[in-house]
């Protein structure tokens, strides 16, 4: 009898673990998706009213062709949300893509150093990375606001990409790399596309399962808080800005694999769309507030807009208008929902 008793409370203990493991796991995956069910219900709306009002947008060739268009925003996003997340904003994203994708250029291309692509890219990455963290370093040692801080490296960032070539564009590089973003391997997943969607999940799993991407969180909710806890704040907000501009740098590259060209004018205004798709994926501007799944739906809300917008035929001064308006609403949520908290 005592044996049955014995028997019958470890199979309630392992059914109380097992039940556990599968709430943590549930939260885990909940957490992925933090915030997000407003956006998700807007991107399932406006998907539904683009099917009703054009007969091309819900199409096969149509919905692959949103996804290349969103590629270079969507990773630059997902930088931008680890910088979102710790209470910060970085201006600079756009700018730092313009100089990693002309350092790109100018090392690779057989009309400067002629060094080949890997160099290129290589050296691109380095440069973007040190752009970041300049950026980090004046914000944690000079104690400058984030604002102020990426404001001056967008200036810097973009005068040193028009200084490399004197404003001019570099034109031509090898088929390998522009196929990349054109051949589509299982019929559907071009390479710049599946590198845009293994980057979001190894975020999202760093966000969620390292002690380090929970962290951030405790940093944006209070940088004192987290310090005092023992959390390296200024160690990890200069990696942040770093590894944020190292993404941009990366988007950089898959835009110059699309277009076969670099110029010192690219990214202008991407900072602000890369801001917004983070926003609208229910992040919060005063930090600790976000997710990888969120910023995804953000950067598919600004996608489908823009090309619905574009079947319909609306003028693309129009469509300014409507982002901005999207854009306002997104933040007077975030404004709404943490009164209400």
């Amino acid at each position: 009898m005592a044996v049955s008793n014995d028997t019958s409370n470890l199979k309630a203990g392992e059914l109380k673990a097992g039940s556990g493991a599968q709430a943590t796991a549930g939260a885990r995956f909940s957490a992925v998706f933090a915030g997000t069910m407003g956006p998700l219900i807007g991107l399932v709306l406006l998907c539904l009213a683009l099917s009703l009002t054009t007969d091309t947008f819900l199409t096969i060739r149509n919905i692959l062709n949103v996804l290349d268009q969103v590629t270079v925003l969507g990773i630059m996003a997902i930088g931008m949300t680890l910088v979102i997340l710790i209470g910060g904003i970085d201006l600079s994203v756009g700018s730092v893509l313009a100089l990693a994708s002309m350092v790109m250029g100018f090392v690779a291309h057989p009309d400067y150093l002629n060094l080949g692509l890997p160099a290129g890219i290589a050296a691109a990455l380095v440069v973007a990375g040190l752009c970041g963290l300049v950026s980090g370093l004046l914000v944690t040692i000079t104690k400058l606001p984030p604002f102020i801080a990426t404001l001056a490296m967008m200036s810097v960032a973009r005068g040193l990409a028009n200084m490399i070539t004197d404003g001019s564009q570099i034109v031509g590089f090898p088929d390998w790399f522009t196929s990349l973003s054109i051949i589509r391997h299982f019929g559907f997943l071009s390479v710049t596309v599946g590198l845009m969607i293994v980057l979001a999940v190894i975020f999202a799993i760093f966000l969620n399962y390292r002690a380090t991407g929970r962290s951030l969180y405790a940093i944006g909710g209070s940088a004192e808080v987290a310090r005092l806890s023992g959390i390296p704040v200024k160690s990890l907000t200069n990696w942040v800005y770093a590894i944020c501009a190292v993404l941009a740098g990366l988007a950089g590259i898959v835009l110059a694999a699309r277009l076969d060209s670099v110029q010192p004018s690219s990214g202008l205004g991407y900072e602000l769309d890369t801001i917004a798709a983070v926003v609208i994926g229910g992040a919060s501007l005063s930090g600790g507030v976000g997710s990888i799944g969120g910023t995804a739906i953000g950067v598919l809300i600004i996608g489908v807009l823009r090309n619905g917008l574009n079947l319909l035929g609306v003028s693309p001064f129009i469509q300014q208008v409507v982002i901005g308006v999207v854009i306002a609403l997104a933040v007077a949520t975030d404004t709404w929902r943490r009164r209400a908290q």
